[in-house]
């Protein structure tokens, strides 16, 4: 087995570092990370800018030699995009994985996520695709409880595989001890409300920094990622990169627009 991992925290942070190694007892683990911090990159590419493939010594914390390591000066999608077409030009790898992500990727996070970009672009690509996250932002988070649910899944992908263009996006609650349990949801309806703050530099001009919070809209609904996170349980959904809306869903007054000339 050969194991692509990702992320969009860059390779120094502590949550690639437990993923890749508890990984590395299923097969080879090829990391292919940015090299610096990436998040809310999302499916961006970079298309003006020259990338490098650099190899990296393995952190000290993870010198297993089932494990190599390569950094891209580049978003979570150009590490999957290239290591597709340099390290596995050959021979596709048997899994993408991604994370395990410093933060929440829940319910309307996952468009944002370059975590979960990464994650569809390898299942654009037809390989068994997942993404992990824990929510917490704190660098030094402990990341502990979240294995046996990296191990839970990937030997189940591994073993049978996914649904052509079906990922699935992981989510796994900061708590004390190790989640009660895993479920296998949607994501919530719910929303950001985005906002901006104001501030003034050295030389007295405005800037602007992104804040906000997210509004659940259905915080009582049962079959939710956000209900599981606020329940100690760990959330799986399958998701798609396919965004064209169920036809049972289209309005009918725009069937009624369509014509041939």
């Amino acid at each position: 087995m050969k194991i692509l991992v990702t992320n969009d925290d860059g390779f120094q942070a502590r949550g690639i570092h437990h993923l890749a190694k508890w990984l590395s007892p299923f097969g080879k683990v090829i990391v292919v990370a940015p090299d610096g911090p990436r998040s809310a990159q999302s499916m961006a590419i970079t298309v003006n800018v020259p990338l490098r493939l650099s190899p990296i010594p393995a952190p000290d914390s993870n010198s297993d030699s089932n494990i190599e390591w390569y950094s891209v000066n580049g978003t979570p999608v150009d590490c999957v995009k290239l290591a597709m077409n340099t390290i596995f030009r050959d021979e596709k790898p048997d899994m993408v994985v991604a994370g395990i992500n410093h933060g929440s990727n829940s319910a309307v996070n996952v468009i944002y996520s370059g975590t979960m970009g990464a994650v569809m672009e390898g299942c654009i690509c037809n390989i068994p695709s997942i993404g992990f996250s824990l929510t917490s932002h704190d660098p030094m988070a402990d990341f502990a409880p979240c294995k046996p649910f990296v191990e839970i899944l990937a030997a189940g992908v591994l073993k049978h595989g996914l649904p052509e263009n079906v990922c699935l996006n992981v989510n796994i609650p900061d708590i004390d001890g190790v989640p009660e349990g895993m479920r296998v949801v949607r994501a919530c309806r719910g929303r950001w409300t985005e906002e901006y703050k104001e501030y003034k530099d050295p030389q007295g001009k405005n800037f602007y920094m992104l804040t906000g919070s997210f509004i659940n809209e259905e915080p009582e609904a049962e079959d939710t990622d956000e209900w599981c996170l606020s329940h100690r349980l760990v959330s799986v959904v399958p998701t798609t990169p396919e965004r064209t809306a169920p036809r049972g869903e289209w309005p009918k007054w725009l069937d009624e627009m369509s014509f041939v000339i």
